[in-house]
């Protein structure tokens, strides 16, 4: 899991905790995460859900990969750090569901989303 960090470092992302399909991470908000109003890119706040849901789902050994995902902007995010949360919502054999809430520094839900991973071996 922790072999290829690249996009995890180039985007500021850092993980807090994992156990049995859950992940918990955080990600500084720089200069480079902002789009053109100044707030954090949607881009990068999807790119935080996904690898957060992406980790859960390979706590279980096994190598996943992203089959579908659903993303709701709640609220803008403002300040410096944000945490995404992501917990197994359905445990397949070859396909499992992971709910990702995204929260602010004040601890408000800004996003929701739902990622389905694909076990390839």
């Amino acid at each position: 899991m922790q072999k290829d960090k690249k996009f995890i470092e180039n985007n500021n992302y850092e993980i807090v905790e994992t156990r049995s399909n859950y992940c918990k991470m955080s990600a500084s908000i720089t200069n480079t995460s902002l789009n053109p109003y100044n707030v954090a890119h949607g881009g990068f706040i999807f790119g935080l859900a996904d690898t957060a849901a992406g980790i859960a789902a390979r706590t279980k050994g096994v190598s996943a990969v992203t089959l579908d995902s659903s993303i709701q902007y709640l609220h803008t995010i403002k300040g410096e750090k944000i945490y995404a949360v992501a917990n197994c919502i359905k445990e397949g054999r070859t396909i499992s569901v992971y709910n990702v809430e995204i929260f602010d520094e004040n601890d408000r839900l800004c996003v929701n989303s739902t990622f389905t991973y694909f076990y390839i071996n």
